[in-house]
């Protein structure tokens, strides 16, 4: 799993054929709720990347996914945006990951 140290989303995005994101930000409770469980869909589903971006630090990487509300988590396919959700539940969360990792 990456953590953005910049602002450099597009290019993830654009280097890997599935990238999923959780956009958080240090002050929001259910972000950090979520965390660990965005860690354990990167640890059982190699074959994607995992980012966590940091949504008011890096403008640009938010605005990917034109993200306004927090935590939101999207999924990108070939350098586009083929999902995204803002939810606390781990389910909701699973069946996007899901959805862009089976075949």
């Amino acid at each position: 799993m990456i953590e953005l140290q910049e602002d450099n989303l597009q290019s993830v995005v654009a280097e890997n054929a599935t990238v999923l994101v959780q956009y958080s930000a240090g002050w929001c409770g259910n972000c950090r709720i979520m965390k660990p469980k965005f860690k354990k869909l990167a640890r059982e589903n190699e074959g994607a990347v995992f980012v966590m971006v940091d949504a008011e630090k890096f403008p640009a990487s938010r605005q990917l996914a034109k993200v306004d509300n927090l935590p939101t988590f999207a999924a990108f396919s070939n350098g586009e945006l083929v999902n995204q959700v803002q939810t606390n539940k781990f389910e909701v969360l699973k069946e996007m990951v899901d959805a862009v990792t089976t075949d």
